[in-house]
Order: structure tokens, then C-alpha cells, then sequence
């Protein structure tokens, strides 16, 4: 019952010093989740944000439902315990943005054009950028890249692949649903011989 009350806590803190979206968050999450709680191996916190992204709906929201499910099944609940904590951890992580979206919508359109407001924005914009340069930097580790060292095939291919996604991305413009479905096509082929 204890992991109920510290999904609902955790999640809500997340989700009340999370800006920028999903991306943002996942930095936060890797730090309470896995160092601070140790619910989770920073592994199966990787496999977590890779099968967040895949599915649809909001990173943040799914990484929440991930973990939840998985921290009350690796503290020993049964599976129908870690679908509870699932929806305590998405319940969690939304209900701030909820409370103050319900709280300042009247105000932000009121004072829209305030230089106050403005101020805040032009302080915000930045650390969204941040937050979102943390996640990536985050998932950049020997889990997903391997070690340079120990296998460095599998390094530099990981390191062509992620590349090749951004040019195809930024400069072809090609979806990312596609780029998503041929890179783990690629990848699959190419790491089934190494």
C-alpha cells in the first residue's frame, strides 16, 4: 500500500516541476524512478521510454502508466496491483497541470499581454530546451549505444542510426513514425548478425 502513496506523491511532484511536455519530464523521472526510489534499473527504464514513444498519447503520461505498472510488480504486487499503480501514476503526474490550468485560465487570458507574463515566458523557453536536451542526453548511454570499448561495432552503428534519423528528420522531412519504423527495421537486420 506504501508504493501507492509514493507513486502518488512522486508522480505529482513530477508533474508539478515539469515544463516543456513529455520530454521534459523524462529527466525528472529517470531521477526519482530509478536513483532516488531504485523502482526500476536504469535498463528497464530505457525499454520504458522507448515503448513510451512508440505508443500513442503523451510521453510524460505514458512513461507515468509504464512505471507504475512496473514499480508495483518489481516490489512484488500482482499484475492486476501494477494496473492500479498505472493509473495512479498517470492520475498523479496529470493533476497538477489540471489544477493549474484550472487555476490560471482565466488569469493568463486576462493578463496575456503583460510584460510580466512575457518576462516569465522568455525565462521558461530556454529551460524547456534544457529539459528537453537533458531527456536526450539521458538516453544516450551504453544501455542504448553500448559501450565504445567493449563493443564497438554495435556503438558506431548506433551512432549512424541516430544520425541518420536526424538528417532524415531535419533535412528530408520524412514522418517519424517512418524514420521510427525503418531505423528498428535497420537496426533488428544489422544487430541480428553482431
Amino acid at each position: 500500500m506504501i508504493i501507492f502513496l509514493e507513486l502518488l506523491y512522486t508522480f505529482f511532484k513530477i508533474g508539478l516541476v515539469s515544463f516543456g511536455g513529455g520530454y521534459g519530464m523524462l529527466s525528472v523521472i529517470q531521477g526519482e524512478v530509478v536513483t532516488r526510489h531504485a523502482w526500476l534499473s536504469m535498463s528497464e527504464f530505457t525499454d520504458i521510454v522507448a515503448i513510451s514513444q512508440m505508443t500513442p498519447g503523451p510521453i510524460g503520461i505514458n512513461s507515468a502508466t509504464f512505471v507504475g505498472y512496473t514499480a508495483v510488480v518489481n516490489a512484488g504486487g500482482t499484475p492486476l496491483m501494477g494496473v492500479i499503480g498505472s493509473l495512479t501514476a498517470s492520475f498523479a503526474v496529470m493533476l497538477p497541470s489540471f489544477i493549474i490550468m484550472l487555476a490560471i485560465s482565466r488569469l493568463f487570458v486576462k493578463y496575456t499581454k503583460s510584460s510580466a507574463v512575457n518576462r516569465v515566458f522568455v525565462v521558461l523557453r530556454p529551460a524547456v530546451v534544457g529539459l528537453i536536451a537533458s531527456a536526450a542526453l539521458l538516453l544516450m548511454n551504453s544501455e542504448n549505444y553500448g559501450d565504445i570499448d567493449a563493443e564497438p561495432v554495435r556503438f558506431v552503428a548506433s551512432v549512424a542510426i541516430t544520425i541518420a534519423a536526424f538528417v532524415a528528420f531535419k533535412v528530408y522531412r520524412i514522418s517519424p513514425i517512418l524514420i521510427l519504423f525503418l531505423s528498428g527495421a535497420f537496426g533488428s537486420i544489422f544487430f541480428s548478425f553482431f
